[in-house]
């Protein structure tokens, strides 16, 4: 196959682990007979420093004539005291809506040889903990209305509208129906019915949708009660669907859980087959240029794209075992380190990860 990749470098550490990645993919392309092109394109700070804008629309185009594209991950404190509208972020926001992503898949599985990683307790870890949580994406309070005014007395006010329509909730619910059905055939909505009309419109939507798909076991759970579950009994979970900002907060708990946020990749796909595939973890300023952090997320979610757009299921797993190979030989990176291992940098668990393929 010959496919068109769009690059966005990122900011801070971000283009050392799209290095990495980027070599993965090419060995990749050789053992499999594939012609992968890329195309950067720019996002966030870099495109900050470039055009004064986060995603100008020739950047957004690029990526729109792509057949997926990869992402590191964006921002830093360069940028931290720009107005809103000119933040990193909203780049990254814009990138989702242009490309009609509704539906981000992160999953939360633990790999066993880091299951010491894991912040839980052993008898909670050895249950398992395998489940992906499907969250809305271009919808909900980060797409409302966000006003700042003053009142009568002089004091500020801020408001923020989370709007929904019957649609938008339909058609990621039936991903986390369909996404359900391949794995465990067990679905859990993530709400707050008990105070947001949203919710309780979020139900009605799924009540319709739970009588198409009757053999998936659904539930629903309010978003402050999973939040505790996620933490005291993980394995109870398979598929969580919940809208933009509840499983924002969601999956960076639940990856918290599995012992690094280094290994941990997503997918954000909209009807077609084009996605945008990035770690979950953020642009790590902190360690930028450094070479200790860690690419393995930043691979599986090239493993993802592989997998989910491109339909190369065979290739995909040999980057998955690879990783899996280098983790059984003790090899690791500086965040997710225990007794007995060997820490290795960005670039050397690129080479790690290389020659298991």
């Amino acid at each position: 196959m010959e496919k068109n990749i769009a690059v966005i470098w990122g900011d801070c550490s971000s283009p050392e682990i799209v290095k990495q990645t980027l070599r993965v993919l090419d060995k990749v392309a050789e053992k499999y007979g594939h012609t992968f092109h890329y195309t950067a394109a720019a996002m966030g700070g870099e495109a900050i420093d470039k055009y004064g804008d986060p995603l100008p629309q020739h950047e957004l185009d690029k990526c729109l004539a792509a057949d997926s594209v990869l992402l590191g991950a964006v921002g830093g404190p360069k940028w931290e005291g720009l107005p809103g509208e000119q933040r990193p972020e909203k780049g990254l926001l814009r990138l989702r809506a242009g490309m009609g992503l509704y539906a981000n898949n992160r999953p939360a599985k633990i790999w066993p040889q880091l299951a010491p990683a894991s912040p839980l307790k052993p008898e909670i870890v050895a249950q398992g903990i395998d489940f992906i949580i499907v969250r809305e994406l271009i919808g909900g309070v980060y797409f409302g209305q966000h006003q700042t005014h003053t009142l009568e007395n002089g004091e500020k006010q801020a408001v923020d509208t989370m709007p929904y329509a019957e649609h938008e909730i339909e058609r990621i619910g039936r991903i986390g129906f369909e996404t359900a059905r391949k794995r465990r055939k067990k679905l859990c909505c993530v709400d707050k019915a008990n105070v947001l009309d949203t919710s309780r419109l979020w139900r009605i939507v799924m009540h319709r949708l739970q009588a198409e798909y009757s053999d998936v076991e659904y539930s629903e759970m309010f978003v402050d009660n999973c939040a505790m579950q996620i933490v005291k009994n993980p394995a109870q979970f398979d598929v969580i669907v919940t809208e933009n900002m509840f499983g924002d907060i969601l999956s960076d708990e639940a990856s918290m859980i599995t012992g690094s946020i280094g290994m941990i990749p997503s997918s954000s796909l909209g009807d077609g087959t084009r996605g945008l595939y990035e770690p979950i973890h953020g642009s790590a300023p902190d360690i930028a240029g450094k070479d200790i952090v860690n690419p393995t997320a930043c691979i599986l979610s090239a493993a993802m794209m592989l997998r989910y757009s491109f339909g190369m299921a065979e290739e995909a797993d040999a980057i998955e075992n690879a990783v899996s190979r280098v983790l059984d030989k003790g090899l690791r990176t500086a965040d997710n380190m225990s007794d007995g291992c060997t820490c290795l940098g960005c670039t050397a668990m690129g080479d790690a990860i290389l020659a298991e393929l």
